[in-house]
């Protein structure tokens, strides 16, 4: 098993042994999901829900390192907590929640990868909405991904529904646009 499998399962391990709600994201949501790619760190969503987080930051910073000065602050400000595991794993670790993160979770599913390596994986739609949202070159390039391995299967009156909401709060409607054009490229 790789070293990011391992680390993956460990933090899968300490967060279903306190029964936190949670699914992965990111570069293994897109192992899932899209086109094969190097990914070297693990990002994942935890259902901290809204004025609880400092008995979740609480911890994760007692069981793994920090990668700031202070990780509580700094989690607090920016509702994320950025983390490596004992193996030198990143870890960035997303504080949901929103309704939208809770059915990112809800929907997720376990998917094994190899023999013994099953991970809570978000869904491919709510990966092109995380990826959408986040708008970077390389988020365009998951997306992309994504859509030429599972676009046919992508439950496309569910993104914009989530989406659209999401870029109105960033006021960058022109994501919306953006994911069309890409949709209808890849077909």
């Amino acid at each position: 098993m790789n070293l990011l499998f391992a680390a993956a399962l460990y933090v899968q391990e300490f967060l279903e042994a306190r029964q936190w709600r949670y699914c992965f994201i990111g570069g293994l949501a897109v192992l899932r999901w899209g086109e094969m790619r190097a990914t070297g760190d693990i990002d994942l969503l935890v259902l901290t829900g809204i004025g609880n987080d400092e008995h979740f930051i609480d911890e994760l910073i007692d069981r793994f390192r920090s990668r700031v000065a202070d990780p509580a602050e700094f989690a607090l400000s920016n509702r994320v907590i950025l983390l490596t595991t004992a193996s030198g794993v990143p870890v960035d670790l997303s504080m949901g929640g929103i309704p939208f993160e809770a059915s990112v979770v809800a929907r997720a599913r376990r998917h094994d990868f190899a023999p013994g390596v099953g991970l809570q994986i978000c869904s491919a739609e709510d990966l092109v909405v995380l990826k959408a949202f986040a708008d970077r070159l390389q988020d365009w390039r998951d997306i992309e991904g994504v859509l030429l391995r599972t676009g046919a299967q992508i439950d496309w009156e569910y993104v914009p529904v989530q989406l659209e909401p999401l870029c109105a709060l960033k006021e960058s409607p022109e994501i919306l646009r953006r994911l069309e054009e890409l949709r209808r490229r890849c077909r």
